[in-house]
């Protein structure tokens, strides 16, 4: 795959990733074209949020912080208005958190720098429970750019 400016930024800012959010290390990692595929290794142990206390339920379960993550039901039943938590402060170590700071850095230095670049909206995030799903996972970023000719979503438009 050949990197367009934008690619490059996104590439080298990756990498980065680590050295702000010292409870991540990271797996498979591919920019292509249109979006980028990775794997974020969150190390439950060095997750110790002080304002967030409340989401540390069992040390198996991570909190992505996206609109359509479900936690594992709480043995605790509490009764809150609907909306309530929409836009409290999710934390700085949830995966919402972390993809949205990096998304952040890549289009601050691609405006900057005057290249066009827009990412998409949301993400789409998956929580690896088994050594099976990080395998098939692995091999899905690592292929993706021989796939390429036949993504559904390729577009000729090399802005992206």
């Amino acid at each position: 795959m050949v990197l367009s400016e934008v690619g490059i930024i996104a590439d080298l800012l990756w990498h980065q990733i680590p050295m702000h959010h010292k409870n991540v290390e990271l797996g498979d990692f591919v920019v292509m074209p249109n979006h980028i595929h990775g794997i974020l290794i969150i190390d439950k142990q060095n997750n110790i949020d002080l304002d967030n206390v409340n989401n540390m339920n069992d040390a198996n379960d991570v909190d992505t912080g996206h609109a359509l993550y479900l936690p594992p039901p709480s043995p605790i039943i509490t009764f809150e208005k609907p909306g309530s938590q929409r836009f409290q402060n999710i934390g700085k170590n949830t995966i919402s958190s972390i993809v949205g700071s990096y998304k952040s850095a890549v289009t601050k230095h691609a405006n900057r720098l005057g290249y066009p670049h827009q990412w998409q909206k949301l993400f789409y995030d998956n929580i690896i429970r088994s050594n099976n799903d990080y395998q098939r996972i692995s091999d899905y970023i690592v292929s993706n750019p021989e796939n390429w000719v036949k993504d559904k979503f390729k577009t000729e438009d090399k802005s992206k």
